[in-house]
C-alpha cells in the first residue's frame, strides 16, 4: 500500500508500534501495536479495527504492568 501523505513515495509495512495516549488524565503507553508504517516517512496508520481494540483496553485497563518517568518540555 502506498503512503497517504502526499508527496511521500513511501509503501507502507506491517510493523507493530508504541502507542502513547493520554487517557482521564493519565498518560498509557501501549506497546507491540499493529500498525501500516511508511518505510520513507514514518507515518503511521492504525486500523479502525486497532483504534476500536486500543478503546476497549483503555475502559478496562488494569494496574500498569511497567511504569516510567515522564518528563515535561520546559
Amino acid at each position: 500500500m502506498r503512503c497517504s501523505i502526499e508527496g511521500c513515495p513511501g509503501e507502507c509495512e506491517q510493523r507493530t508500534v508504541v502507542h502513547t495516549v493520554r487517557h482521564r488524565g493519565s498518560i498509557v503507553v501501549i506497546e507491540g501495536v499493529p500498525a501500516e508504517v511508511c518505510s520513507v516517512c514514518g507515518h503511521v496508520l492504525l486500523t479502525p479495527e486497532t483504534v476500536r481494540h486500543l478503546e476497549r483496553l483503555l475502559e478496562q485497563r488494569e494496574e500498569p504492568q511497567r511504569t516510567a518517568p515522564l518528563c515535561r518540555y520546559a
